[in-house]
């Protein structure tokens, strides 16, 4: 791996463990830049994941002020976002990956999709103010799940999905929404993460270099994620998604 390989592999590992944290989607940045380096779509997919989850678990660190009083919600939500993940993993594994790469160009679509519509989902669930939805219910917990399996299989806007399901199924404030994600996220990587460790095609040099840059990022998205308007980093990440589905069609 050349010097240039490196610097642009912790750049990307930074911008994506500040978006992680502020938004969610920032395997949108790391994986495409992964995959212009030349790494096969497998290895780019696990070596990714892996090396997020410190990123993201600073992240949440970050946002401890608002866990506070939730830790009953976030233990069993943290549980249903682990088993999901666990389920992705061993799709990822189990299938050939001719399947993974005819099905990641659409995830990154329905990814891209969702950061755009972040901002329209954001407004509705405002405009439904105090509605009674406090308790956790099935629906939620479904959605929880499936959030973990596509964590597990692939992860991208994983952090936008989850902040749309906590939105719709409970009433509490898009701050307190979004540690409990950056939690779920972490689970759900984690998860993924150790599975992949084990068995499956990992570079450790793409790990380490987007780990360290991820901490960094998380650092900085927790400091200024409660201010930060993301309209500029969501563009990125619309862009550099649509290079990444340009990339894989190739």
């Amino acid at each position: 791996m050349s010097i240039g390989h490196a610097i642009a592999i912790v750049v990307a590992g930074v911008w994506a463990g500040m978006i992680n944290t502020i938004v969610g989607s920032g395997t949108l940045v790391t994986f495409p830049v992964l995959l212009a380096l030349g790494y096969p779509p497998v290895t780019a997919n696990v070596s990714n994941g892996l090396g997020l989850v410190p990123g993201s678990l600073t992240g949440a660190l970050g946002y401890r002020r608002e866990l506070a009083g939730r830790r009953a919600r976030v233990v069993r939500l943290a549980i249903v976002s682990a088993s999901g993940a666990l389920l992705g993993a061993v799709l990822l594994l189990s299938l050939p990956p001719a399947a993974f790469d005819a099905v990641v160009p659409v995830l990154v679509g329905v990814a891209v999709v969702l950061v755009i519509a972040q901002p329209f989902l954001a407004r509705r669930l405002a405009d439904r103010g105090g509605a009674a939805r406090t308790r956790i219910g099935p629906g939620l917990l479904a959605g929880i799940f499936g959030a973990g399996v596509y964590g597990g299989y692939f992860g991208a806007a994983q952090g936008v999905l989850l902040l749309a399901l906590l939105g719709i199924g409970l009433d509490d404030d898009l701050q307190n929404h979004n540690a409990v994600k950056n939690v779920l996220a972490t689970v759900a990587n984690l998860v993924s993460g150790v599975i992949f460790a084990l068995v499956a095609p990992i570079s450790w040099p793409v790990v380490v270099l987007i780990a360290a840059g991820s901490v960094a990022g998380g650092v900085v998205g927790a400091r200024v994620g409660r201010r930060l308007r993301p309209t500029v980093l969501r563009a990125v990440v619309v862009v550099v998604g649509v290079a990444a589905i340009v990339e894989l069609l190739r």
